[in-house]
């Protein structure tokens, strides 16, 4: 590995909790294996302190930093710039600090639609039904309306402090992109029903189900499931959750958010290095099953 000297860069995660994260793995070995005077590290990191957290780490000149659960929405407002994509999602994955200057992107639905065709699956020109509406989900709902899914159903909690913003995504994407986006309550099972019978994919892009709390599912009645049925979670620990599992055995094609979490990886790796990360590699040695 590449020696750690005085002017090794210094890329990071921060998120709560971080230390199941294969991030590190994926990164340090695409440094080594370009030869590039970085590192990264994970931080574990909340919303109660993550101001101070990247106060400090922009005070010592970190070159970029990744945001997973819970910082996605609450690192917008300490940023100077935001790019269009996480301007229009109003959630940031992947910063880049340039001489003190924070900018943010989002790189999460980016990352996502490249896994969906990754595993060979085609949601151009149909319908598909997404759980939750935080930074993850608003992002694959943005990037698949950009790329031509034709009917995207979201259901989220009418009390989430996401929902307004969620909502204002939803007219954006109906009144700017040939998509049309639906905003339910997911407490409404009939239109949960009724949306599910005619999606050609199924995502689940909450934590729920996700290491240390296993036991969840953000599907209840696995009666919904059905054979045309694409089931995804953006949970990559453990490789199967129950959600998955469950969706499985009803005879539903599966797959999990580890190529979410590479193709988005690669892309934040870009905007910090202006190098492609050699993702052939990446996958071979970390993302074989």
């Amino acid at each position: 590995m590449i020696p750690i000297t005085g002017h090794t860069q210094l890329t990071a995660l921060l998120g709560s909790p971080v230390a199941h994260s294969i991030s590190p793995l994926m990164h340090n070995e695409a440094f080594h294996l370009l030869d590039l005077d970085y590192t990264y590290l994970c931080f574990n990191v909340n919303e109660e302190n993550l101001e101070t957290a990247v106060m400090g780490l922009k005070t010592c000149g970190i070159r970029g930093f990744n945001l997973t659960m819970p910082n996605k929405n609450k690192i917008v407002e300490l940023l100077d710039e935001l790019s269009p994509a996480a301007r229009l999602i109003g959630a940031v994955n992947t910063v880049v600090n340039d001489n003190g200057r924070l900018t943010g992107y989002n790189t999460d639905g980016v990352g996502y639609m490249q896994a969906v065709r990754d595993a060979g699956y085609d949601v151009i020109g149909k319908t598909i039904t997404i759980m939750g509406a935080g930074g993850a989900a608003t992002a694959i709902c943005a990037q698949a309306a950009l790329d031509g899914v034709k009917k995207i159903h979201i259901f989220a909690r009418e009390t989430s402090r996401f929902w307004n913003r969620t909502q204002k995504l939803v007219e954006n994407i109906n009144a700017t992109l040939p998509c049309q986006a639906i905003l339910h309550e997911n407490k409404d099972k009939e239109e949960l029903a009724q949306a599910i019978s005619e999606s050609a994919l199924l995502l689940n892009a909450t934590s729920v189900g996700m290491a240390p709390d296993t036991e969840g599912s953000i599907i209840e009645d696995t009666s919904l499931y059905h054979p045309d049925l694409i089931v995804s979670d953006v949970i990559y620990n453990p490789r199967e959750t129950r959600f998955l599992r469950e969706a499985r055995e009803a005879g539903c094609r599966t797959f999990n958010g580890m190529y979410m979490l590479l193709y988005q990886g690669a892309e934040a790796f870009r905007l910090w290095t202006g190098k492609e990360m050699p993702v052939e590699e990446i996958k071979a040695k970390y993302f074989s099953e």
